[in-house]
């Protein structure tokens, strides 16, 4: 699909859960929405400024009735997505500037600011209902768990925070110990039970749920720069509930897998430009992942063509590792074949078709003769050609043996004995 270019720089971007539209804050303060279909065209939907100021994050309803915007502002403005008017809007929602909002339930909305302050929202009301200030550093990412009822945020100042929404006190229920490092994004692994933080050194944070959240329990290098924005990968591509999508500022968009750890792939390239924010439409399990970063434009990466190309390139290696293994075969065959031909002709004997049992001592004298006798006869020729030794059958056992590797030290146990 071609780009989308918009002509400032893309803050948030976000999908309708059941059509193929896509909500898009901007620098200048706009929100735009535009739709697409499988053939790679767009068109604009509508175009809203509620303020001039930029337009940093941005949430939509479950039934994707409702698009909740927010930025430096301070405001909360609501747009209904039909007709793009903005329908109600909270001033002065916080005293600092938004930078993540997150619909939690059909009346609960979350707002975290510059200064790490989470607001709870109920649609019904005019303020909020709870404000929680145990972060005191900019709140990065929200995560909502459905079962338990808890929204998971991420912080600048280094740690991660349980709020239950269900309870009326304003402090969280778990705070992870500082991580020395500023928490950018997260996202859920192993069905919910794990979760991959991503931080601004650029490793990978893996805490998990059973084990609490005072701190993490791996760590995963490897990505060379931050890692701003992760997004899960759709059942229909993810090979196991370890594999989702992280954004870097090195400009690229992968498909990593965890457990074991593995780059599956390059999905997008920004060139030069940083990936601020990635997510998948369809309620995350659709074919298009849309990217955005400092380039002005909006990526939408084919998900599917992505990994059928991988597929389509593991089933061809396996093809041409099955024909060279076939090949391998019928010429060791072939080499058996003569193998066996060669070994029944000896100068100076007869070739006997059937294997028989050696013959006594006794017995074998007169071979030993014939075979002399053989040798006489054949000196026009030189040499007696000796038999050939039947080639050694390889045991199916064995074979399937690593051999050792070239830096692998073989020695008795009583070699350590005295270290």
């Amino acid at each position: 699909m071609p780009d989308i270019h918009v002509g400032t720089q893309i803050f948030d971007l976000i999908f309708h859960p059941s059509s193929s539209v896509v909500y898009l804050g901007l620098l200048t303060g706009h929100i735009k929405a535009f739709g697409y279909d499988d053939e790679g065209e767009h068109d604009r939907k509508f175009s809203v400024r509620p303020s001039k100021r930029s337009c940093r994050a941005l949430a939509i309803a479950a039934d994707g009735g409702r698009l909740w915007a927010a930025g430096k502002a301070k405001a909360v403005f609501s747009i209904d997505t039909g007709t793009g008017q903005i329908v109600d809007t909270w001033s002065n929602a916080h005293d600092t500037a938004i930078n993540r909002v997150k619909s939690l339930t059909p009346n609960l909305l979350a707002s975290g600011d510059d200064d790490g302050v989470i607001k709870l929202w109920d649609l019904r009301k005019s303020d909020s209902i709870r404000t929680y200030t145990h972060h005191f550093d900019f709140i990065s990412d929200f995560l909502w768990l459905e079962d338990s009822k808890q929204l998971v945020s991420t912080s600048g100042d280094g740690t991660l925070s349980v709020i239950d929404v269900r309870s009326k006190k304003t402090e969280p229920i778990a705070q992870s110990e500082d991580q020395e490092d500023e928490l950018l994004s997260i996202v859920p692994i192993k069905g919910g039970q794990k979760f991959a933080v991503g931080t601004q050194l650029g490793i990978l944070s893996i805490f998990n749920r059973r084990s609490g959240w005072g701190d993490c329990v791996d760590r995963i290098p490897g990505h060379p720069h931050s890692i701003d924005t992760l997004a899960p990968l759709p059942a229909a591509y993810a090979p196991s509930q370890t594999t989702f999508l992280t954004g870097s500022s090195d400009g690229l968009l992968r498909a990593v897998q965890l457990f074991p750890t593995k780059l599956l792939g390059v999905v997008a390239d920004h060139g030069e430009f940083p990936i601020e924010r990635i997510a998948v439409d369809r309620g995350g399990e659709g074919r298009w992942v849309g990217s955005a970063g400092h380039e002005e434009v909006l990526k939408l990466t084919d998900l599917q063509e992505v990994f059928a190309d991988d597929e389509e390139e593991d089933v061809s290696e396996g093809e041409e590792k099955e024909k060279v293994s076939q090949k391998d075969s019928e010429e060791g065959d072939s080499d058996a074949e003569v193998e066996s031909s060669e070994e029944e002709i000896v100068p100076g004997l007869p070739p006997a078709s059937p294997r028989k049992e050696p013959a006594p001592e006794a017995e074998a004298e007169p071979a030993a003769d014939a075979l002399a006798a053989g040798a006489d006869s054949s000196d026009d020729e030189g040499i007696v050609e000796k038999k050939r030794k039947r080639k050694k059958e390889n045991d199916p056992l064995k074979a399937e043996k690593r051999s050792k590797g070239r830096n692998t030290v073989v020695a008795e146990p009583s070699f350590f004995a005295d270290l």
